[in-house]
């Protein structure tokens, strides 16, 4: 039965969505119903469609007790919003129902696995939350709270753990039928771990191990973690809070992490060989991957970051977009991301410019939009000395821009948004160190209104971020410092 505090929502959302214009929102990103999203939760597949939930405050665009939003989608690319799928409207949820998973059970039904949070009153007087994880149960649409719950409590949790940091369960079925879940947990030395918990039904849950700890290499607290076969290995996808930089790996603040490795299934052991940074950008956190009925593992992860929410201020409308879903591989032990090959269903009006020599700023016929996919190889000019940079400039007017730029005697990539309009200080710059040889780089940029992602060599890296720039600056141009030539492909991305 639908609670009120659920009822409620779902007629806000409906109502209020309509205040929003299609040309204010991206094309074929997932952006919030109505006010603030963040972490994708309960990536899916279930009755021929992809279904994906994630935090949601739908009565503002700033965080609030979350609730979970619903979007369905056949390629991932074109969504439809169904009806808020839960509201904290229970005792030991009542402050909200933050990040988890989803699944098909043998049944046909579909279970979702949260954190339930119940703010506590301490002995100083302060306020702590408890998080607990909890089950609902439904038919694609509307979900019924399992009377169980919650089904993992500070009982659940390995001595030293804590029962103010433990969150984001996400689960997979396996092998032999039954099912695992990790879950990011607080252990004593403050730092973050992942717990393994095992289950014969989905509902009955047992504390297994602990998978891996982070023991204060990566951050701190380990957030929305995921787990997963690819490629002949295992990956663990992590996003710690409160990180140090590593040189251009790894930045301060909210970041990103993958470890790749093996897993004995036997004695559930992990085995940690590579870490690298998932996205390299501003703005992507929380990633959530999917096994697509092809086989392939997509990825999706929220675009933006706890340290620049302030890109968007309280009187908007909406606050929140996903990213791009992409396909993962593993080559040469690293994690591989490419944009998802329906997105070139979407191309129109190739335009094709071969050995462009590019000294100073330049601009090409046809180059130009905030809804474009565009190729690029850039190289020294023959005979002329290696040039100093090589910077693409997009959503960009008199006034605004947002730039992309090349240092290959560092092999520094920048992505820069700070003439994007942005009344705030904020992260507005990040670097990456990337591979290339003699000045050499491929790059691929796609634009869609409010976001820049940028895939390096083919997907070797990844960087992300938003921009919120008046949609009338859609100027691209193209600079060197010294002597270069380009390759470039472009498309527009037609999202209807």
């Amino acid at each position: 039965m639908t609670s009120q505090t659920l009822r409620e929502a779902r007629k806000y959302e409906e109502a209020s969505e309509k205040m929003i214009q299609p040309k204010d929102r991206p094309g074929f990103h997932l952006s919030v119903r109505i006010g603030w999203m963040n972490d994708p939760n309960g990536f899916s597949w279930y009755e021929g469609r992809y279904h994906l939930f994630y935090q949601y405050h739908p009565y503002s665009s700033t965080t609030g007790p979350m609730h979970w939003g619903h979007a369905v989608s056949e390629d991932l690319l074109h969504w439809s919003y169904l009806p808020a799928a839960l509201a904290p409207d229970e005792a030991y949820d009542r402050d909200g129902c933050f990040s988890g998973s989803a699944l098909t059970l043998e049944d046909g039904r579909h279970l979702l696995m949260y954190t339930g949070v119940m703010k506590e009153r301490q002995r100083d007087g302060g306020l702590r939350e408890v998080q607990t994880q909890c089950l609902a149960v439904g038919d694609g649409i509307d979900y019924e709270k399992y009377a169980g719950n919650p089904v993992l409590d500070e009982m659940d949790v390995p001595e030293g753990g804590s029962r103010f940091d433990f969150r984001d369960p996400k689960m997979w079925k396996k092998e032999d039928g039954t099912y695992a879940c990790v879950v990011g947990n607080r252990p004593a030395d403050g730092s973050g771990q992942i717990l393994l918990y095992t289950s014969p039904d989905g509902f009955c849950w047992h504390f297994k191990r602990v998978l891996i700890s982070n023991e204060n290499r990566f951050g701190k607290m380990w957030e929305c973690p995921d787990f997963f076969p690819l490629d002949g290995k295992w990956v663990l996808l992590v996003s710690p809070q409160d990180m140090l930089p590593q040189g251009f790996e790894y930045h301060n603040g909210n970041g990103t992490v993958c470890l790749i490795g093996s897993y004995d299934e036997e004695t559930d052991t992990f085995m940690e060989e590579q870490d690298q940074a998932i996205d390299h950008g501003i703005d992507f956190y929380a990633p959530q991957t999917v096994e697509a009925p092809d086989g392939r593992r997509i990825m999706i992860g929220w675009m933006q970051n706890w340290d620049a929410c302030g890109i968007r201020t309280p009187e908007e409308l909406w606050s929140g977009q996903m990213s791009l879903p992409r396909e993962l591989s593993i080559r040469n032990g690293r994690l591989y991301q490419r944009p998802i090959r329906e997105l070139d269903r979407l191309r129109r009006g190739k335009v094709v410019y071969e050995q462009v020599p590019v000294s100073g700023e330049i601009r090409l016929e046809g180059i130009k939009g905030r809804r474009v996919d565009m190729e690029l190889r850039i190289r020294p000019a023959q005979g002329a000395e290696l040039y100093q940079k090589f910077a693409v400039r997009f959503a960009q007017d008199e006034r605004y821009r947002t730039s992309l730029s090349f240092r290959p005697w560092e092999s520094v990539l920048k992505i820069d948004r700070k003439f994007s309009g942005s009344r705030r200080a904020i992260v507005h710059q990040r670097r990456s160190l990337v591979r290339s040889e003699g000045g050499v780089l491929e790059l691929r940029v796609i634009l869609d209104s409010f976001s820049a992602e940028i895939f390096v060599n083919d997907g070797e890296q990844a960087l992300s971020m938003t921009m919120y720039t008046d949609l009338t600056a859609e100027g691209i141009s193209f600079f060197a410092d010294g002597q270069a030539v380009m390759d470039i492909t472009k498309y527009d991305l037609a999202a209807d």
